[in-house]
């Protein structure tokens, strides 16, 4: 059930003043140590009611002590009761923000942005007729029944998977008898969806995040503009997202780099899967399993291989606050590499999907490595963020960055 504590029971909070602005203009989070005062203990899962300081009510949220945030907002403005009515025009109006996103040759994309969207701590992915839902925090557990019940009324997928943050899975075990994997009957682990009429797999049951990394698709789509004629290079490829792109834009050759045998067997998957497609038969497609960190450093030496279209797009470099600098340097460090192997006239795509490092900020340390290498013989062609489909309403919530870096 959605309600499950009668009112006269309910958890009653104060926070901060500055917590409490913070919440009038959106902000979904309340740290514990802006909790001034609550008329009980709370437990994880709990909903409960913030109160202003003239005892007005001012937002509901699911409390969580497993966290530093203490409070997670659902709902801000005038008292409503979260009943199965609310929840579903909660899904309803998230849906409708996406509804002319895509056309039919694109079935693979986000339903849910976690607190963008209004359900903190919680994703909701679509591949073709298959959902995958992944949750990030204990409160969602007991409320799984529910939850599964409304998006399968509202949706009807032929497969619903379960994916688990890695804290969750000993928890998620323990006390609700819950392990990652379908919801119901079982479907394929592997599932072949659309992306702008290329064909891509996605492992929902063990791929990373929920199966394909969706929140790339613009960035994959101008890729395709820079590729005709180019000998390409995708540093940190995954299952050659970009690659694809590029090749059926015309590239002369594919090269992707990645540490994992497994993601590489995936992208020559995707591009038997596309080869109906002439440009994507015409390309070359060469991978190596390796460290592309060393195999940027090496290629650099004066005879090493040259691009005329560079994309680096590595796992977060800045998983924590404290390691912001260090990673600011690492992006600037990895796009010196690259720029380094570029071909008079090439691109250099870079992409940075850690929260903790500004927009600003990793725009500014790749601009920082073309001055240092090019000089002044480079233009920056564009910068990009969140796709429509991934909105940002907060600035935590903003991780993906991307900038194109042309050289003369």
């Amino acid at each position: 059930m959605w309600e499950q504590i009668e009112a006269g029971s309910r958890l009653k909070i104060r926070v901060t003043a500055a917590a409490e602005l913070a919440v009038r203009q959106g902000h979904p989070w309340v740290y514990g140590d802006k909790v001034r005062q609550q008329n009980r203990p709370g437990e994880t899962g709990e909903i409960a009611v913030i109160y202003d300081r003239s005892n007005r009510f001012l937002a509901l949220g699911f409390y969580d002590l497993d966290s530093a945030i203490r409070l997670r907002i659902l709902h801000q403005g005038s008292p409503v009761t979260l009943d199965e009515t609310w929840w579903r025009a909660k899904l309803e109006a998230t849906l409708a923000r996406r509804r002319n996103c895509f056309d039919e040759t694109t079935n693979g994309y986000r339903l849910i942005n976690g607190e963008n969207d209004g359900w903190p701590a919680l994703i909701l992915d679509q591949y073709a007729e298959t959902l995958v839902l992944k949750i990030y925090a204990a409160f969602w557990l007991a409320k799984l029944p529910a939850l599964e019940a409304l998006i399968r009324q509202t949706l009807a997928p032929q497969s619903l998977v379960l994916r688990l943050s890695r804290n969750l899975i000993g928890r998620a075990a323990k006390h609700y008898q819950l392990e990652e994997g379908f919801l119901g009957q079982p479907g394929d682990d592997a599932v072949t969806f659309h992306e702008n009429d290329l064909l891509f797999e996605a492992e929902v049951r063990f791929g990373q995040k929920t199966g394909f990394f969706l929140d790339q698709r613009e960035n994959r789509q101008r890729v395709e503009t820079l590729a005709l004629g180019q000998d390409v290079l995708n540093a940190f490829s995954f299952s050659g997202g970009f690659s694809l792109y590029a090749a059926r834009g015309g590239a002369r050759s594919v090269t992707d780099l990645d540490i994992s045998l497994h993601a590489l067997e995936s992208a020559r998957r995707n591009f038997a899967r596309n080869g109906h497609h002439p440009t994507i038969a015409a390309t070359q497609h060469h991978c190596h399993q390796t460290d592309a960190f060393a195999w940027l450093g090496d290629a650099t030496r004066p005879n090493g291989p040259r691009f005329g279209l560079v994309i680096t797009d590595p796992p977060s470099l800045a998983k924590r606050e404290v390691e912001r600098v260090g990673g600011i340097e690492a992006y600037h460090h990895l796009a010196r590499n690259a720029l380094q192997l570029l071909c008079p006239g090439g691109t250099l795509l870079a992409a940075s999907c850690s929260a903790h490092v500004s927009s600003a900020e990793f725009h500014q340390a790749v601009e920082r490595a073309a001055r240092h290498i090019l000089g002044d013989r480079w233009q920056t062609l564009w910068t990009a963020g969140h796709a429509a489909d991934h909105p940002v309403s907060f600035p935590e919530g903003e991780y993906l960055k991307a900038i194109a870096i042309q050289r003369s």
